[in-house]
């Protein structure tokens, strides 16, 4: 009952490790809350008012509604990989922030799903961001777009192991270059953002399917339309939800080797 007591729940560690990010975030409210309003407003205005005049109506709506509706989600994606790349590389090589967190009675495993749910906070935050942006172009239906910080979350905790698992592997900080080049980029080219998966050849749209942002637009776009509902989403979901899990385990392993020394 005594060491039941001293030690705390599973809840409290993952919630200090949460609540750690969470502080330092806010400590700059304003310079890291304010681009994630920005950046969809200038991509919009760039490409989806500029383009929309030149590519007709496809998929039932307009490609102004088709480009702002795939953005919800990739923001998502781009800062939980930030989050967990970068951050969690500085946190782990250099400022020793783990070292500290270790010394507490956290185990590694507590960390990297802190982590991993700190990151999908910031998914849900950008994922809404966006959602405000663009419901001022008319095409959010308020009564299902609650649903997207959710798939936001989920977003950036499916993002977030994929990224902690490559930082698990990573030596130098520069070589995240590879990870955002030969991986998200081209993954927002073709996982249905910009442009229909169903334009492209048989065989990249099977590919398509086992991409992880594939899924993420997939929801996140039916979720602002409030359109498009169909049992193949349920897939997505499950991809989702099984693959950010497998990932993750693997992500702990490797990184407790790292971080127990």
């Amino acid at each position: 009952m005594t060491s039941s007591r001293l030690y705390p729940s599973l809840a409290s560690r993952l919630g200090s490790v949460w609540y750690r990010h969470f502080r330092t975030y806010t400590k700059d409210l304003v310079s890291n809350g304010f681009p994630p309003f920005m950046e969809p407003l200038i991509f919009l205005a760039g490409m989806g008012l500029g383009m929309a005049r030149y590519v007709p109506n496809f998929v039932g709506m307009s490609y102004l509604q088709f480009l702002a509706t795939g953005l919800v989600m990739t923001s998502a994606m781009f800062t939980a990989s930030f989050e967990c790349t970068f951050g969690t590389f500085i946190r782990l090589e250099f400022d020793k922030i783990y070292d500290g967190m270790l010394a507490a009675p956290l185990s590694v495993a507590d960390v990297v799903v802190g982590e991993a749910i700190w990151a999908g906070t910031k998914g849900a935050f950008f994922s809404f961001a966006v959602l405000v942006i663009i419901s001022a172009f008319g095409i959010v239906n308020f009564f299902t777009a609650l649903l997207t910080p959710i798939v936001g979350f989920l977003t950036g905790f499916l993002f977030a192991a994929i990224a902690l698992l490559t930082t698990a592997y990573v030596k130098n900080i520069n070589h995240f270059n590879f990870f955002f080049t030969g991986l998200l980029s081209p993954m927002f080219m073709f996982c249905g953002t910009i442009f229909p998966i169903s334009n492209l050849p048989k065989s990249l749209q099977i590919v398509a399917e086992f991409l992880p942002l594939t899924h993420p637009v997939r929801l996140g776009r039916v979720a602002v339309m409030a359109s498009g509902w169909e049992f193949t989403l349920l897939w997505s979901l499950l991809y989702m939800v099984g693959v950010a899990s497998i990932i993750l385990f693997f992500a702990v392993k490797k990184l407790e080797k790292r971080m127990v020394k």
